[in-house]
């Protein structure tokens, strides 16, 4: 169960990495910008600075999980079980928060914190 979980946490990294990739890199690209529902180019200038921001929050949780998974991988497990749930906590607290903001972000929220939730059952069932 164990090496489910650790995957599991792994992905929800990657994702939460890949976000900010999105938010913080690749934000002038239309491409990008639609996919967060962003009208126009005047609207995703105006925007740029607060995504890149927000990418950067969402890198920070990434590497929190992966030095929590480091951690529990060579036997501090206190220490990387705390990281874990932390940062798996603080991914699923942003996608009820992102439900909260309107019905129109439910299927991000549902993708931000499918994989959280996931993680977070699976480390307490290990």
């Amino acid at each position: 169960m164990i090496v489910l979980a650790t995957v599991v946490v792994t992905l929800a990294a990657a994702l939460h990495i890949a976000i900010f990739f999105m938010e913080s890199v690749a934000w002038a690209r239309p491409a990008v910008w639609k996919r967060f529902g962003v009208a126009d180019q005047a609207a995703a200038d105006t925007t740029k600075p607060m995504a890149y921001n927000q990418g950067f929050y969402n890198l920070f949780l990434a590497i929190g999980a992966i030095v929590g998974l480091i951690l529990f991988g060579v036997g501090m497990h206190a220490a990387g079980l705390a990281l874990i749930y932390f940062t798996m906590a603080s991914m699923l607290a942003a996608a009820v928060v992102l439900v909260t903001s309107g019905r129109g972000y439910l299927r991000p929220a549902i993708i931000q914190g499918t994989l959280p939730l996931i993680g977070i059952v699976l480390m307490l069932l290990s």
